[in-house]
This record gives C-alpha cells, sequence and structure tokens, in this order.
C-alpha cells in the first residue's frame, strides 16, 4: 500500500477501531447518561435498589393498544414502552415487552379475561378519533400486566383529578409510570408483609366491620384487629407498622391514651379517621335529627400533636346522593336519590406522594380540621373541599326534609377546606411533665419522639358502604346508588406504603415532568417561515459549502499546474 493510499485510508481505521473499541466495551461496561433537564431517563433511587433485586426475568404486556389511537394516547403508549426499556437498563434481570389488546381474546373467555383486568383496577374507556365518517369511539384499556413464570398482576396507568385538561392527565399519567410499573413489580415478588393494627373496642369499624381495609390492602400487609385493652405495656404496639383508629364512639381512657402515644413516641404511624359529633342518619326522615358533639378523648391526644378535629359537620356542593324510601310502587319500596351535601366527594389535592394524581375521594359526614401550635411538627394537608362548602357547629339539624329545596348556593362561602393533615417531625408526648398511668415503669417513659400522625375529619372515610341488596359490605370506595367507584382505596394504599416507607418507591409519585406544547398561535401565524427554515436553508448552506471546496480545489490545482 503507497503511503498516500495509507494516509488517506487512516481516519476511517480510526473511526472504525472507536466505534469497535465501544462496542467491545459495552459488552462489560454498562452505563446511561441522561442529558434531559428534567431526567426523563432516570429511576428514583428505591427503583433501581428493587430492579437490582430482581431474582427472576419479568414480561410485561401493554394493554393500551388499538388502531388510530389519538396523538396524546400514543405518546402513553411510547412512555409505557420507554420506561419499561429505562426498567431493563438498570435490571439485574431481563424485563421483556410485548403489545396486547384485550379485545383481541376469544369471545368465550373475553369477559371472564375483562372482569380480571377489573380486579387490577384497568377499567376500559372510550377515547374518539376522527374517521371518514366524522368522529369514532373505540374502547381502550389504558392499564400494563406484569408476570413472571408463576404469578400475574397489573396496574392501571391512566390517571388524573377531577377538572384536569386531557394534557394534563396525560401528563400526570406519563410522571407516574415509574411508581406504577415499580409498584406492580413490587407486588410480583411479594416482599415481607408491613403488619397493620385496627384498634376495635370504641365503636371503631362499627360500619363494615373492617371489611374495607381488609379487602383493599389483602396479599400487600397484614391486617389485625386489636383490642387496645389487652395491651400491658408500649411495646405491645411496636411490632405493627402502622396503627388505625377508624370511627370510634366511645371513650379511651388514660391508659389507652399513653399507650398509643408513646407508640408515636417511639417512631410509631398512627392514622386517626373521626368526626367530632354524633349523627344517627336512621333519625334524619320526618322531622329529622341533630348532631351532637362526641367526646372520645382522643382530642386532647391530637391537640398536643398540633390538630384539632371540630364539634361540626361539613356541607359541600359537590355532593353525593343518597337513597331515601319514596313512597310505594305496588308492593315494592321505591328508593330515590336525594341530593346529600354531608356526603361530598374532594378531587382538589395536595401534590404529595400519598394524593397526587388521586381521583374523588368520597367523605360522609365529615368535620372539619385545624392546626395548633406544635414545635418540631410539620403539618401537610393532603386534601381539600371544594369552592363551595359552609360548617354547621354542633349542634346541627341533620335531615332529608331540608333537601327538598335547592340549596342556596349564597350560603356556601367557605372554600377548600383541608379535610386531612399529615403530621411530621419531632413530637412531644401527651404525658410529659404529667405522672404515667399506673401500671407503667416510668423508666421507660419517652418525653418526645419522630414518628407520623395522619388525621381525617371523617371516621368512614375507610370503611365500606353496603349494598342495596343483601346487605353486603362493597369494595371501599364503591358507591352502591351512583354506581361509581371513588378513589377512597386508591388513598389508602398510597398512604399506607408511604408511611411504611416514604422514602421508597412511592417517593416516584413526587417526579413532575412539564408540558411544553407548541405555541398555536404562533404556529399559524409562522408556519411558511419556519418550513421555508428547515426545507431551504439547508439546501442553501450545503451547495454555499459545496461551492466554496470546489472554488478551493480549483485555486490548489491552478497551484500546481503553474508551479
Amino acid at each position: 500500500m503507497t503511503k498516500s493510499a495509507i494516509h488517506t485510508a487512516k481516519p476511517f481505521l480510526i473511526l472504525f477501531g472507536g466505534i469497535l473499541l465501544l462496542l467491545l466495551s459495552g459488552l462489560f461496561l454498562r452505563f446511561r447518561i441522561d442529558l434531559t433537564e428534567e431526567k426523563r431517563f432516570s429511576l428514583h433511587p428505591a427503583t433501581e435498589e428493587l430492579l437490582e433485586g430482581l431474582d427472576r426475568p419479568i414480561h410485561v404486556d401493554i394493554l393500551l393498544q388499538s388502531e388510530n389511537l389519538p396523538g396524546g394516547m400514543r405518546r402513553l403508549q411510547r412512555s409505557i414502552e420507554e420506561t419499561v426499556r429505562t426498567f431493563n437498563a438498570y435490571s439485574s434481570e431481563t424485563i421483556t415487552y410485548s403489545y396486547f389488546d384485550p379485545l383481541a381474546v376469544v369471545d368465550s373467555l373475553q369477559e371472564d379475561f375483562i372482569y380480571t383486568l377489573a380486579d387490577y383496577g384497568i377499567n376500559p374507556t372510550n377515547v374518539y378519533t376522527s374517521q371518514n365518517a366524522g368522529q369514532q369511539a373505540q374502547l381502550i384499556f389504558p392499564g400494563i400486566l406484569v408476570s413472571d413464570e408463576e404469578y400475574e398482576t397489573g396496574a392501571l396507568v391512566l390517571k388524573g383529578e377531577q377538572g384536569m385538561s386531557p394534557d394534563q392527565i396525560l401528563n400526570t399519567s406519563i410522571e407516574n409510570l415509574e411508581f406504577e410499573l415499580s409498584n406492580a413489580i413490587r407486588k410480583l415478588l411479594n416482599p415481607e408483609k408491613t403488619a397493620v393494627a385496627m384498634i376495635i373496642g370504641h365503636g371503631e369499624l362499627s360500619e363494615d366491620d373492617g371489611f374495607g381495609m381488609v379487602e383493599a390492602l389483602d396479599g400487600q400487609y397484614e391486617v389485625f384487629k386489636v383490642p387496645l385493652d389487652q395491651a400491658k405495656v408500649p411495646g405491645d404496639l411496636s411490632s405493627f407498622g402502622i396503627v388505625f383508629i377508624l370511627g370510634p364512639k366511645q371513650t379511651y381512657t388514660e391508659r389507652e391514651l399513653y399507650l398509643l402515644d408513646q407508640y408515636v413516641m417511639q417512631g410509631g404511624n398512627l392514622v386517626v379517621a373521626a368526626e367530632g359529633v354524633d349523627v344517627d342518619l336512621a333519625k334524619a326522615g320526618g322531622e329529622g335529627t341533630f348532631s351532637f358533639p362526641l367526646e372520645n378523648e382522643l382530642d386532647r391526644l391530637l391537640f398536643r400533636y398540633g390538630i384539632r378535629i371540630n364539634k361540626d359537620l361539613i356541607q359541600d356542593l359537590n355532593l353525593s346522593y343518597i337513597p331515601v324510601l319514596g313512597g310505594n310502587f305496588g308492593d315494592q319500596e321505591q328508593l330515590v336519590p336525594l341530593p346529600w351535601p354531608f356526603y361530598f366527594n374532594a378531587g382538589r389535592v395536595q401534590s404529595h406522594p400519598i394524593t397526587k394524581t388521586l381521583d374523588q375521594v368520597n367523605f360522609r359526614f365529615a368535620s372539619s380540621l385545624d392546626t395548633v401550635k406544635a414545635d418540631g411538627v410539620t403539618k401537610t394537608p393532603l386534601i381539600f373541599g371544594s369552592e363551595n362548602e359552609r360548617i354547621l357547629p354542633a349542634p346541627s339539624r341533620v335531615a332529608f326534609s331540608d333537601m327538598e329545596l335547592e340549596p342556596n348556593v349564597a350560603e356556601f362561602s367557605v372554600k377548600n377546606l383541608p379535610l386531612g393533615y399529615l403530621l411530621e417531625g419531632e413530637f412531644t408526648s401527651l404525658f410529659k411533665n404529667r405522672f404515667v398511668p399506673d401500671g407503667f415503669d416510668k423508666t421507660t417513659f419517652f418525653e418526645s419522639g419522630k414518628g407520623k400522625v395522619v388525621v381525617f375529619g371523617d371516621g368512614s372515610l375507610f370503611q365500606s358502604q353496603m349494598s342495596l341488596q343483601g346487605n353486603q359490605p362493597l369494595t371501599l370506595g364503591e358507591d352502591p346508588f351512583a354506581q361509581a367507584t371513588y378513589a377512597n382505596k386508591q388513598l389508602l394504599q398510597n398512604l399506607v406504603q408511604y408511611l411504611s416507607d416514604p422514602e421508597g418507591i412511592i417517593a416516584a409519585r413526587s417526579r413532575s415532568l412539564q408540558i411544553r406544547p407548541l405555541d398555536k398561535t404562533k404556529v399559524s401565524q409562522q408556519k411558511s417561515f419556519w418550513q421555508g427554515l428547515n426545507v431551504i436553508l439547508p439546501v442553501v448552506i450545503l451547495g454555499l459549502i459545496g461551492g466554496v471546496i470546489l472554488y478551493l480545489r480549483k485555486l490548489r490545482y491552478a497551484k500546481n499546474q503553474a508551479s
């Protein structure tokens, strides 16, 4: 080979050698560089830890598949695929994916399969696409199925809050893809279950006897009903990751308050869902009844922690309906829907891992909450009421007959009342500078401690409603009369997961991606300019470069000939 040929081939040899070296290094070194501003292709450390611990291959079926999907749904579809690929890049085992259309299942099995998807929370939805004959509806299943050789689970990926635009719903759904997929994988791996306690013995769980909580947390957490009067020392509660008090009606003794207090002081997680008043709904017909202040002594404990459940009831015009007897049709009693502002739906939520992108949550006979001074405690409101609310201090009238007239909107002038709080930080014991109840060792007393306390002003928030026929408890959040399912179950699951491991994969829900839509006005006004810039300018630049190269070559050959 001549010297000139070697000189000419040298750049190509270097380029080929560099590519070969890069390919060989890829076989031994695994790395990713995320150059996006929002780190779209990076994962939360907890997700990375989960994927590094995978001990078996995982397969993901993407159910969002249909012909002529709208642009937004195609974007979500691509984002699911990109998320799975990112997971595979970080995983110690292979994570594969494929597309699967539930409507392609043979007719004899299709109905059962769709019911199975509903058990995973994946319900079909209609989207509208433009066809030659106009708008056409298509049924899609915006979810994923995650499986290994033995087990399968699923997750809904299209989620948003009421009032969001379609673009916002799609964006929040894309933001939550990491959490939904990693949470499905976590369920599949079946890690060690956290023990959850439901306190009984004070009229708690009177509505469904705990069915709603047990059903919602089944398979993920071990739920126990715990009579507090049988606990001898605070350590008897320490084996429970979370303690729930749901709708208590009777008084807690000094001894029981001490047990709960020391549980929190030793790093425990306490959830209290309780009203400040008592209402007998069975007496709301006819002349009606009244709400009366409810005294259960929990107020003292919560007040020390920085929050108070008020002795009142909230009415909200984002209301639900309650079935009441409307007379007989023949020999059959007829139930009619009555607008009932004591039952309402809340869809305004805090951008917090517990509540972000949460759909509407159903409240029934909720009391308002106030925060009070508690040094060292951070108070985060989680969920809020609508723009049209009012507060009825106890005693207040509760009667079906009051709803026969249209509500006066002017009376509902209160806006966005907080309905739940998360309290975190350094708590001070209720029993600091006081005598310890008899029977407890003073030497093991904690004056303060870091725990977490969550308070809602509705004791029925995590209790199931009963079916209209058969009087059987329904799935948590299901409204038998409105034939709708609210997000109470999802709220409970997010809450338990956050309290169990606040820095775990639930933290991925705090991720946010900015929507950068095109300015439609500028697109319309400057369309021709940008088309010309992108089509004509590159040709002009290449032509200029080519002309300069030709001119330089002519000069060089002219010099050679002259010499």
